[in-house]
């Protein structure tokens, strides 16, 4: 039976990271004491649901949880600091703290350490996340305990709901732009103006004037796409925003 621990407080761990290349200690002290903290746990670094979906999906909406009283996103793995720091930079996590429990020590004390040797893994952190505040677990989301690696319930967005179910979540904006292009730095301002976090696709880094045609109708950049709906050039987006601002008003 895996452990719920809602109530208690979080385990008394010291973990030992790499910053700026040094050696740190740091402890669950100077992490959770006086703050609210989500924490997400994961079976590994690098592996497919990790990277594509659980940590990218926090990342995202660490604005919303800040502008609900969130003082720090961790997320943690039984892997060594090295293994998660590289991961970081892949991901472009910028806004979450990704955490090594190498020895398994504060997983284990969470009653969530588990075998994970049929993959070669050794012992794995079973997939939950946590709301914490001032080192006492308010609130776990604890996949359920069946065979394999179920992703249905520590996610992002469940734990928003909990958190503040009326909370106001981003929309989805890439732009996809070409090299020294003005009007893209239009468009980058005009979003970053708003506070709008957007993925950048240059041409050329795996997409083509071609792709650029069969996605929006044109060739000229930017092409601005937000919540999957295509908006167009940054003239396109300047006039959708402003009318976002009029119907605010």
């Amino acid at each position: 039976m895996l452990e719920n621990r809602e109530g208690k407080n979080i385990p008394d761990v010291t973990f030992r990271v790499i910053e700026e290349g040094n050696w740190k200690d740091i402890s669950t002290e100077n992490l959770f004491s006086g703050k609210t903290v989500i924490v997400f746990s994961l079976p590994g670094a690098f592996t497919p649901t990790c990277s594509s979906t659980h940590l990218p999906r926090f990342n995202e909406l660490a604005p919303v949880f800040k502008q609900n009283g969130v003082d720090e996103i961790i997320c943690m793995s039984v892997n060594d600091t090295f293994v998660m720091n590289a991961w970081k930079e892949v991901q472009e996590s910028s806004n979450v703290t990704v955490l090594p429990d190498g020895n398994g020590e504060f997983t284990d004390g969470m009653g969530l350490l588990v075998g994970k040797k049929d993959l070669g893994f050794g012992d794995r952190s079973w997939r939950y996340s946590m709301l914490v505040k001032d080192k006492v677990i308010e609130k776990m989301f604890i996949e359920p305990d069946v065979e394999g690696d179920p992703f249905e319930i520590s996610d992002a967005d469940t734990m928003l709901n909990y958190i503040n179910s009326d909370a106001i979540k981003p929309e989805f904006v890439s732009i996809i732009s070409r090299k020294g292009c003005i009007h893209c730095e239009r468009a980058r301002k005009a979003l970053d103006e708003h506070d709008m976090p957007y993925e950048e696709i240059e041409l050329g880094q795996g997409i083509t004037s071609r792709s650029l045609r069969a996605l929006s109708g044109a060739t000229t950049t930017p092409q601005v796409f937000i919540g999957g709906k295509l908006i167009g050039t940054a003239d396109d987006l300047e006039a959708y925003l402003a009318s976002k601002q009029i119907k605010a008003a």
